[in-house]
């Protein structure tokens, strides 16, 4: 009877241990920027799921840590978040310019020091208060270093502060920035070469820009929209040829269908159309549907 009790203690003991690395295999570590460079080449069935604002899943908040890591117990992914400054200077990860649809706050996020924004709760999808409070992009990117990528969003910050953060943190290797022209692509990479983009190339007109820009094709992921459609298969073709991965977001179009299935269905489509990375509000169920 001793022997069992003692290799049921020796169970209850390890468990943490066990769970943790559980969710270890789900992570996305890249020790050098070439490392993550290397992960993110084009490979013909390669299937990555980005958190549009981390989740809105399981009555998590969007822009938290705590719904990035829920995701990150079904399965890999990066995330695309936002941050905004509060009135005192302080980057926070808050998707609106104003509190009221995300936070207990009201009013905009920019008339708020962030002592005061840490006097709020952050609210589900549904408009429910959790108990969860809003982080700071420090808090984010320290959170993220060996776990996964961050996309960084453009809201308020100026590009020059956001460039400066992730020089403060070296954290080139797990934190990109989303750009919308190649003016802004430029930008980062005169402050570093090794800046990693999410790049905007929606039309045939944008990609003729980017081509005749000169920017190195071996540093960023490419948003070609938000759906499936004809015009998106001279992107793959393009950028498959150049080991780029093309990006569809589903949290304006298929995210919004009524059922699972339904949805479930357009994520599989997204894949087979050509797409590599499926950005979705919904992570979580679009790793059950791939699966």
């Amino acid at each position: 009877m001793k022997k069992y009790v003692s290799l049921a203690m020796l169970f209850l003991l390890m468990m943490p241990f066990f769970v943790q690395a559980q969710q270890k295999s789900n992570y996305l570590n890249f020790p050098t920027v070439q490392d993550m460079y290397a992960y993110f080449r084009y490979v013909p069935g390669k299937k990555i799921i980005s958190g549009h604002r981390g989740t809105m899943e399981q009555g998590l908040p969007e822009n938290s840590i705590p719904a990035m890591a829920a995701v990150l117990k079904h399965t890999p992914a990066i995330f695309e978040v936002d941050p905004r400054l509060s009135k005192d200077g302080i980057p926070v990860m808050v998707h609106d310019a104003t509190l009221d649809r995300t936070t207990t706050g009201t009013g905009k996020v920019a008339d708020y020091t962030y002592k005061e924004l840490k006097r709020l709760r952050l609210k589900d999808k549904q408009g429910n208060k959790t108990k969860h409070k809003i982080n700071t992009l420090e808090e984010m990117i320290l959170w993220a270093k060996g776990k996964t990528i961050l996309n960084l969003d453009k809201k308020d910050l100026p590009m020059e502060m956001t460039a400066e953060i992730i020089r403060k943190h070296n954290a080139y290797a797990w934190v990109w920035v989303t750009v919308h022209n190649v003016e802004q692509a430029k930008f980062y990479l005169d402050k570093n070469p090794q800046q990693y983009l999410s790049m905007h190339i929606k039309t045939a007109k944008d990609l003729d820009t980017f081509k005749a820009s000169g920017l190195p094709y071996d540093r960023m992921i490419v948003y070609i929209g938000p759906e499936i459609k004809e015009s998106n298969q001279a992107m793959y073709d393009f950028f498959k040829e150049k080991g780029v991965l093309c990006m569809i977001s589903t949290a304006p179009t298929y995210d919004k269908l009524e059922s699972k299935a339904e949805r479930a269905a357009k994520y599989r489509a997204v894949f087979a159309d050509g797409a590599t990375v499926l950005e979705s509000d919904l992570p979580i169920e679009v790793s059950q549907a791939i699966r």
